[in-house]
């Protein structure tokens, strides 16, 4: 059977998070959704982390997760990072590319907590079964690069008609992403169906890279003092980026 790759086997990756800083803050819940083909029924591997620090309530207000309910239901994050990569590298070796939206916040943010807690990194994981990631984020803004307005997941959901029942809990958010890029396909199938996977892989690398510079340049003329990562789908990590 011949299919384009946004109408086979997807996997996607998403978190919840006690902030937005990937080099201090802490995941508090994951999930890793399986769908083998459009319509057909999600497979979905969730996990619920006591961080072992704080919850300010900005993020209990987004993700309802508060600190007593991760300290009596969430389990310590050693194994639970543990097995969220190993799930990845399976998946990798599967040959299933991974759907992240904005990729460099939760990859990087899973890679942190990988080195935090368990003297490692994500990176080590995909040594002879490289990751293919699908960002939605950098797709959409290089597909459809003049079209105003913002290009949140809520955004790109209702722009590709694409249903968010329960937004902000990382089930839903990874199964909306997916199929977010799956529309994405669709709609602009004469310019993505003849590329694979790690072709696409390797061009968002440059579109990331790109829409950083452009988006950096804009702070400049606007005065804001603000910089804007380049690295995707991981940032390295910060002694080796400092040094």
């Amino acid at each position: 059977m011949t299919y384009c790759w946004y109408e086979g086997p997807l996997a996607a990756f998403d978190t919840e998070t006690t902030g937005v800083d990937v080099e201090t803050d802490r995941i508090v819940s994951a999930a890793v959704v399986v769908q083998d083909a459009p319509g057909i029924r999600p497979r979905t591997a969730r996990w619920l982390v006591n961080p072992g620090v704080a919850v300010p309530e900005a993020a209990t207000a987004v993700h309802g997760l508060t600190q007593e309910h991760l300290q009596r239901n969430g389990r310590w994050p050693a194994p639970v990072m543990y097995e969220i990569a190993q799930a990845l590298a399976e998946h990798a070796a599967r040959g299933r590319p991974l759907v992240v939206m904005n990729a460099p916040f939760d990859l990087t943010l899973l890679d942190r907590e990988l080195r935090r807690h368990r003297a490692s990194s994500l990176e080590r994981w995909f040594e002879g079964r490289p990751l293919r990631v699908l960002d939605p984020r950098v797709l959409d803004k290089q597909l459809d690069r003049y079209r105003k307005g913002r290009r949140t997941l809520t955004d790109l959901c209702a722009h590709y008609e694409v249903e968010l029942a329960d937004a902000h809990d990382a089930a839903a958010d990874a199964l909306a992403a997916l199929e977010v890029v799956r529309a994405v396909g669709r709609r602009f199938a004469t310019r993505l169906e003849r590329l694979t996977p790690a072709e696409l892989h390797a061009l968002q690398t440059g579109w990331h890279a790109s829409q950083a510079h452009g988006l950096q340049a804009w702070f400049a003329r606007s005065g804001t003092e603000e910089t804007v990562d380049p690295s995707w789908p991981l940032r390295p990590d910060a002694p080796a980026a400092a040094a």
